[in-house]
């Protein structure tokens, strides 16, 4: 399984998964359900308990990837399969980007 801590203005606000079959989790942290302040990350994933699976890589996480020559330089320069939206977005999604989702991977304890 990998996992990504999703930061929104520098503040953790959630995590994101994939597991060894390609299924795809969002779950917040409790931190940030309890904070009333806190808005969503985006319209598409509404502040809740329960976690957001899905087959597909989310369309919210899946906008923030690179798209054409960018995407074929940094997936060549960086060894990473095109088809790897997961191992794309924590590549390159770490510091800068375009809004105030940033992300960090977390590394596996096995």
């Amino acid at each position: 399984m990998r996992q990504a801590k999703i930061y929104y203005k520098g503040e953790w606000a959630g995590v994101l998964a994939q597991d060894d079959h390609g299924h795809y989790t969002f779950r917040y942290t409790e931190d940030w359900l309890r904070d009333g302040t806190k808005p969503p990350i985006s319209l598409t994933l509404p502040k809740s308990g329960e976690a957001y699976g899905s087959d597909h890589f989310f369309p919210f996480f899946y906008n923030m990837l690179p798209e054409g020559g960018n995407k074929q330089l940094v997936c060549k320069s960086m060894r990473i399969d095109p088809d790897d939206y997961f191992g794309l977005l924590v590549t390159t999604a770490r510091y800068d980007t375009v809004g105030a989702i940033t992300v960090q991977k977390m590394e596996s304890n096995l």
